[in-house]
C-alpha cells in the first residue's frame, strides 16, 4: 500500500519538522514540509498531496488566502485541507477536530493521535467509492 501524501504549510519550522516527524515515523505517511505561504501553490502542484495541513496565521498570506488559490486551481481544488491554528485552544477543542462549516481546524500544538485520526477520517471521504 502507498505512502498517503501529506503536504504541511506553516511558517513556524520546528512545527512543521515536529509533524512530518511524527507522520512519518509512522510509516503510513509521505511528508513533504513548506514554510512560505506564498510558495504553497507550487509545492502543491509538485508534490501532489492526497491531504494539506495549512496553518492559519502566517506572514505575507494567510491559511484562508493560501486556501483560495487551491480551492481556484482545478487541479488541487479538491484536496481536502485542515487547517491547523494557535486561536483556539486544544482545552478549547478537547484536542479534537473542530469543524465550521467546510473548513475543518485543529488546534496547535497539535496531537499527533488526534492529528492521525483527522487526517485518516478525511482521506476516507475522499476516496471513491
Amino acid at each position: 500500500m502507498a505512502a498517503k501524501r501529506i503536504l504541511v504549510v506553516d511558517d513556524e519550522l520546528g512545527i512543521t519538522r515536529g509533524i512530518m516527524m511524527n507522520l512519518e515515523g509512522a510509516g503510513e505517511y509521505e511528508v513533504r514540509t513548506e514554510n512560505k505561504a506564498r510558495d504553497t501553490l507550487t509545492a502543491a502542484r509538485d508534490f501532489r498531496p492526497d491531504l494539506i495541513l495549512l496553518d492559519v496565521m502566517m506572514p505575507e498570506m494567510d491559511g484562508g488566502d493560501v486556501a483560495s488559490e487551491l480551492r481556484d486551481d482545478p487541479v488541487l481544488k479538491d484536496i481536502p485541507i485542515v487547517f491547523l491554528t494557535a486561536a483556539i485552544s486544544i482545552e478549547e477543542t478537547g484536542g479534537h477536530e473542530k469543524v465550521s462549516g467546510p473548513m475543518v481546524y485543529l488546534a496547535k500544538p497539535v496531537v499527533t493521535s488526534e492529528l492521525t485520526k483527522c487526517i485518516e477520517r478525511h482521506l476516507r471521504q475522499q476516496s471513491p467509492s
